[in-house]
């Protein structure tokens, strides 16, 4: 089997207020610009990631200013030596997330070469469809980047907790790179150095043996990692390593630093690991929308929540969620116009909370379960996209870690 994980050389910044440097995944408080207003105001002046990314909030503004914004503070922070750099190295991490519980994640990076984002054998198989208009903005800000730092976390089916749970059980023996509160009710982060990672490597290849595949699958998928989250800057990474190595030779590909995206890695048996609804607001157009939806969406004894600001309303639906949400996504593609916003809203309180401020319709979607994912993206296929989401917003994760993808070293 390719080897489609390594350990590559991440920069954390140094003698830095990380509490500020942290932010949350770029797509998260989309119909929320309060939050990401209080974030820069808490930020100020110290390096943060805040100047690194673009939140998804301000797509429809002018995207250029801020595109350069980025590559200007990006140019700054290296040219002020920011950073420190751990060769060769993984981060194991400690995450709290909603009622206190703790996530365990390895921070290491994986061949772009081994992923796609459409339904193709990949040991890094995506598991939604990609909103392809989601990705121009994030590409030209990575076509001028010296480094990364995705929100991406990739799931591994580890059912004997063989890969990442050791570690967590020696951390005391490992040094840590950070530990401190992240803002705006993230929880509290621990990240610890793993300069060993060798026999890491061999447990991940060793869940893509064919014996073992079988046994989980059916058949020898050959999947090692389904994407949990961060499709969209995964699929960024790949259009640009595609760009980028189309201009290469076959040996420079081989060690070329964009070739290998950052990502987390996570255990889906993790307790810790929650996989939440994305819910569905539509701004505009939505005369007759409930009508649609009634019409579209196969009835059962399940219930579609809908909120409104009269109330809130309800529509038979099937118990499975699949199904649920690829109706209910195919409907709004179906209608979907210039005149016609839909946004995807992490958390049912903020749905409500946007649906009282903004107006619109509101579409409470139901939970898909963590533990039929692999079995679907193999059997079955991708999921309709924003299918789930890990965690409430304020779980997500958080930018900390960073990778040069600019010649160098991985």
């Amino acid at each position: 089997m390719t080897k489609c994980a390594v350990a590559p050389s991440i920069l954390l910044p140094k003698n830095i207020d990380m509490h500020k440097w942290a932010i949350v995944a770029c797509d998260q408080f989309t119909s929320q610009p309060a939050y990401w207003q209080a974030l820069d105001k808490l930020v100020g002046n110290s390096p943060s990631m805040l100047r690194l990314i673009f939140p998804e909030v301000y797509l429809t503004k002018d995207n250029n200013a801020r595109i350069r914004s980025i590559k200007q503070a990006m140019a700054q922070y290296m040219e002020q030596d920011l950073f420190q750099t751990y060769n060769d190295t993984m981060v194991l991490v400690e995450r709290e997330v909603t009622g206190g519980k703790k996530r365990k994640g390895l921070v290491l990076a994986v061949d772009l070469e081994q992923y796609d984002w459409r339904r193709v054998r990949r040991a890094i198989r995506a598991t939604e469809d990609t909103i392809m208009e989601r990705l121009p903005v994030r590409v030209e800000i990575r076509k001028a980047a010296q480094i990364e730092s995705p929100h991406i976390l990739l799931l591994i089916d580890d059912k004997e907790s063989k890969v990442i749970e050791p570690l967590y059980d020696n951390r005391n023996n490992l040094d840590k790179l950070y530990d401190f509160d992240l803002n705006m009710g993230g929880g509290h982060i621990i990240g610890y150095k793993v300069a060993d990672t060798q026999p890491i490597l061999d447990a991940l290849e060793a869940l893509g043996k064919p014996e073992i595949q079988k046994e989980k699958y059916g058949f020898d998928a050959g999947i090692v990692f389904a994407v949990g989250d961060g499709n969209h800057s995964l699929a960024t990474a790949k259009m640009y390593w595609q760009a980028v190595s189309a201009g290469l030779t076959a040996e420079e590909r081989l060690g070329h630093p964009a070739r290998y995206a950052l990502v987390e890695v996570v255990n889906i048996y993790d307790e810790a690991l929650d996989f939440r609804p994305i819910h569905r607001v539509v701004f505009n157009g939505v005369a007759g929308l409930i009508e649609g939806l009634k019409r579209t969406v196969e009835p059962g004894e399940g219930k579609l929540e809908l909120l409104d600001k009269k109330g809130t309303s309800y529509i038979p639906c099937s118990c499975s969620p699949a199904l649920v949400i690829k109706q209910v996504q195919d409907y709004l593609e179906s209608i979907a116009c210039a005149d016609m916003e839909i946004d995807y809203v992490h958390g049912s309180n903020h749905l409500a909370e946007v649906v009282a401020e903004k107006g619109g319709l509101g579409i409470k979607m139901p939970i898909f379960d963590k533990s039929d994912l692999f079995n679907y993206i193999l059997h079955i296929g991708n999921l309709p996209k924003k299918a789930f989401s890990i965690g409430s917003a304020e779980s997500k994760k958080y930018y900390v870690e960073c990778k040069k993808i600019v010649k160098d070293r991985i």
